[in-house]
C-alpha cells in the first residue's frame, strides 16, 4: 500500500491548572512529556474576577478550580522551566485577559524570548461572561475597551498571540441553540471588531492583521453530524462577514480559526463511564472533516461531572487524541463530507437561521445593547429550560440518567472519593501568606506609581496595555490591578433572565408540575401566606448560574415567590436578603468546590440572626462525603447532577419547607 501524506494533528491540549503556582508547573511539564502540544492554563476563580487571594469574596474558591496568579511571582513560578518561545498557551481568562496577558510578556522577556514570537491565545470574550460563566468584572462599554486595547496592542507587539477567541463554547452549555450559538457568538466578534476600527488604532490598511488574530472557542457536543455542520456554517458566515463588512480580501485572513473544548454539559455523574464514548462522538464532531477541523482540541475528562480529575484522568483523555491522530488514517483524507447533499442542506439550514438571527441583533444595536437589554440572557434561559424540560419528560434521552438507568457495580467509581482530585483546604492559607510576603518585599513606591498612572490613562483615552505591563512588572496585584480599574470604570450586575423566561414544562391536570403546584399551594395555605417564598442564593465566586437559573424558573412555575439577586454574594448578603425578605427556604448553588466552607458559613449565620429553622438547601458538583459532612451540619438537602428532574427538586423543597415548619407530610406524590 502507498503511504499517503497525512496532516499535520491539531494542537492537543489539557485544561488544567489548581492549587497553586508550583503544582500546576509539574503538572505542565509533565502533560508536555506525554505528548501534548500545547497549554490550556485554567485560573482559579479570584484570579479571574480580579480579587487577591485574601478577599473576602475568595474565600474557599483559591486554587480550586485553577490555579491562582496574584503577581510577577507566581507567573514566574507557573512557567519555570518552559520556554515560553517554544509554546503555544491559551489562557482562559476575561476581565483580567489584559493583566494575565501582560504578566505572560513580562516573564517571556524575563527568559529572554523576543515577545514577536509568543504565540497562544487569551479568550477575552466578555459578552458569554455576561450570559453563561459570570465572571465578568466591569460594564460592557469598559470591558470593550479593554478588548480592543488589547487586539490593537497584539497585532503591533506580540503579532503572532491570538487576543481574543470568541466563545460559543460557553452558550452551549447555557442553553443556546447551534443557531443561537453560532448568531451570539457572530455578533459578538462584530461588536469587537467594529470597536478596533472605530478606536483608530489600527490604520486602515493593517485591519486585515486583526481579523487574521480573531480565533473561535467552540462546543462540540454529542449530535456530532449537527456539530460537524455548525463548524461549516460558522466557516461559511465568517468568510462573508469579513468579506463584506469590513472589506478583507486575502482568503488566508478571512480563515474560519477556532479550538475547541467538547461539551462537559452532557456529562452525567450517574454511569459516568459512558462519558467516554460521549467524549469521542464529540471529539469526532471538529476533526472528521478536513474543511472544518479545529486547530486545537481539549477534552474534559470521563469523571468531570464528579469533581475535579486527576492527572490520570487528563492522561486518558490526552490518549484518546493521540490514538486518533497516530493510530487512525483519519489524517491521510480530504474533506469525506464534500459534496453530500444531506450536509449541505442542513449547513445551508444552519447559515440561514443563523443570519437571520443575527439581522435581528444587529437591528437592536448590536450585541452589547441585546446583553445590556436582557435579550441574549432571557433567549439563553429560556432555551436552557426546553432542554430540561425535554429530558424530565423522555423526549431527549440521556442514557444512564432518564433511559437504561440498571447498572453495574462500577469499579472506577467504586472509592467515589478516591475518584477524583480534592485540593488541600489548607492550600489558600499558604497561598495567602505567599501574597503578604510578595507585598511586603516589593518597591512599593514603584508599585502606588504603576497603579496611579494606571486609573489616569483608564480615566483617559489612551491604549491601557502600557501602563498594565508596567504594573506587572512593577510587582502590583491582581486585585490591585483590578481594582484600580474599578475605581474609574465601576462593577457590572448582568441581567438574570429569569423572570422574562417562558414556561417550559406543561402543567396539565395530574402532571408532576400541577401536582407539586398544589402541594406548594397548600403548604403556603397551612402557613398563612399567599405564596412560599425561595431565596436562589451563588455565594462566592462560581458564576456557572445555569443550574440555578433553572430552579429559580421552576420555583416560579411552581407558584413560589423566588429571590435571586444572580451570582457573587458573600454569606452574609445572602442571609441579609433571606432575613429580608422572610423566606421559607434558602437553596444555595455552588459548582466550583467552595460549598464546604462556604454553605456552613451561611448556616451559622442564618443561627446567629434567630432565623436558623429556615431550611437550606445546596446543589451543586458535591462528592459524597462532602454531602454527608454538610447533611451533619444542618443542610435539609443535597442535590448534584444526577437529582435532573427539577419539578421533583421542586417538589422536595416543599417537603423541606413543611418539616420545618412541623406540618404534616402531604399524601401528594410529586
Amino acid at each position: 500500500m502507498t503511504e499517503r501524506q497525512k496532516d499535520r494533528p491539531w494542537l492537543m491540549r489539557t485544561y488544567a491548572g489548581h492549587s497553586t503556582a508550583e503544582a500546576s508547573n509539574e503538572l505542565y511539564r509533565r502533560n508536555l512529556a506525554k505528548g501534548q502540544t500545547g497549554l490550556s492554563v485554567a485560573f482559579d476563580l479570584p484570579t479571574q474576577t480580579g480579587y487577591d487571594p485574601d478577599h473576602i469574596l475568595a474565600r474557599g474558591e483559591v486554587g480550586r478550580v485553577g490555579v491562582p496568579v496574584s503577581h510577577l511571582g507566581d507567573m514566574r513560578r507557573l512557567f519555570q522551566d518552559i520556554p515560553l518561545d517554544q509554546m503555544n498557551t491559551s489562557m482562559t481568562i476575561n476581565a483580567t485577559a489584559m493583566w494575565l496577558l501582560a504578566l505572560y510578556q513580562v516573564v517571556a522577556e524575563e527568559q529572554g524570548a523576543d515577545p514577536g514570537r509568543l504565540q497562544g491565545t487569551t479568550q477575552n470574550d466578555i459578552v458569554k461572561e455576561y450570559l453563561s460563566r459570570g465572571t465578568h468584572v466591569f460594564p460592557p462599554g469598559p470591558s470593550l475597551r479593554l478588548t480592543t486595547d488589547m487586539i490593537t496592542y497584539t497585532v503591533n507587539r506580540i503579532p503572532k498571540w491570538n487576543p481574543i477567541n470568541i466563545c460559543s463554547y460557553h452558550l452551549q452549555e447555557a442553553g443556546a441553540t447551534p443557531v443561537q450559538e453560532i448568531a451570539y457568538a457572530m455578533s459578538t466578534a462584530i461588536a469587537v471588531l467594529d470597536a478596533v476600527r472605530a478606536s483608530g488604532q489600527v490604520p486602515e490598511e493593517k485591519f486585515g492583521a486583526v481579523v487574521a488574530r480573531i480565533s473561535f472557542f467552540v462546543n462540540a457536543g454529542v449530535r456530532f453530524i449537527e456539530e460537524m455542520c455548525k463548524m461549516r456554517a460558522f466557516g461559511r458566515i465568517w468568510d462573508r462577514v469579513t468579506r463584506e463588512r469590513y472589506g478583507i480580501t486575502e482568503a488566508k485572513q478571512r480563515r474560519f480559526r477556532y479550538g475547541v473544548q467538547v461539551n462537559s454539559l452532557g456529562l452525567t455523574e450517574a454511569q459516568p463511564e459512558n462519558n467516554v464514548q460521549r467524549i469521542v462522538l464529540e471529539m469526532l464532531a471538529v476533526t472528521l472533516s478536513k474543511d472544518a477541523r479545529a486547530r486545537a482540541v481539549q477534552l474534559p475528562a470521563w469523571n468531570e461531572a464528579l469533581g475535579l480529575p486527576r492527572p490520570w484522568d487528563q492522561q486518558w483523555s490526552l490518549r484518546i487524541q493521540q490514538v486518533l491522530a497516530h493510530e487512525s488514517d483519519l489524517l491521510e483524507y480530504e474533506d469525506i463530507f464534500a459534496g453530500s447533499h444531506v450536509i449541505e442542506a442542513k449547513v445551508d439550514e444552519l447559515v440561514t437561521d443563523s443570519l437571520a438571527e443575527m439581522d435581528r441583533i444587529e437591528r437592536m444595536g448590536g450585541a452589547m445593547a441585546a446583553v445590556e437589554s436582557g435579550y441574549l440572557k432571557s433567549e439563553l434561559v429560556s432555551s436552557h429550560a426546553e432542554r430540561r424540560a425535554r429530558i424530565e419528560g423522555g423526549d431527549e434521552k440521556i442514557v444512564g440518567v432518564n433511559v437504561y438507568e440498571t447498572t453495574e457495580p462500577n469499579p472506577l467509581t467504586a472509592d467515589l472519593d478516591g475518584a477524583i482530585m480534592t485540593v488541600d483546604p489548607a492550600n489558600e492559607a499558604r497561598v495567602v501568606a505567599a501574597l503578604h510576603a510578595w507585598r511586603d518585599n516589593r518597591d512599593e513606591p514603584r508599585a502606588t506609581e504603576a497603579l496611579a498612572a494606571l486609573k489616569k490613562a483608564a480615566a483617559g483615552t489612551e491604549n491601557l496595555m502600557e501602563a498594565t505591563v508596567e504594573c506587572a512588572r512593577a510587582g502590583v496585584t491582581t486585585g490591585e490591578w483590578s481594582w484600580a480599574l474599578r475605581d474609574v470604570f465601576g462593577e457590572f450586575r448582568a441581567p438574570t433572565g429569569v423572570s422574562s423566561a417562558p414556561v417550559a414544562v406543561t402543567a396539565e391536570e395530574g402532571s408532576p408540575l400541577a401536582l407539586v403546584r398544589e402541594k406548594a399551594a397548600r403548604t403556603a395555605a397551612d402557613l398563612g401566606v399567599g405564596r412560599l417564598r425561595l431565596l436562589v442564593g451563588k455565594p462566592g465566586l462560581d458564576g456557572h448560574s445555569n443550574g440555578a437559573e433553572q430552579i429559580a424558573v421552576r420555583a416560579r412555575d411552581s407558584g413560589f415567590e423566588v429571590v435571586y439577586q444572580g451570582i457573587r454574594l458573600t454569606p452574609e448578603q445572602i442571609v441579609s436578603a433571606a432575613v429580608a425578605e422572610d423566606v421559607h427556604c434558602v437553596g444555595l448553588s455552588i459548582l466550583s468546590g467552595s460549598h464546604a466552607e462556604l454553605v456552613p458559613d451561611v448556616l451559622t449565620r442564618l443561627r446567629r440572626t434567630g432565623a436558623g429553622d429556615i431550611p437550606v438547601i445546596a446543589g451543586g458538583i458535591i462528592p459524597p462525603a462532602d454531602a454527608e459532612a454538610l447533611i451533619r451540619a444542618g443542610v435539609a438537602a443535597v442535590f448534584t447532577p444526577k437529582d435532573f428532574g427539577i419539578t421533583e427538586i421542586i417538589g422536595r423543597i416543599v417537603d423541606e419547607i413543611r418539616k420545618a415548619n412541623k406540618l404534616d407530610p402531604l399524601e401528594v406524590p410529586a
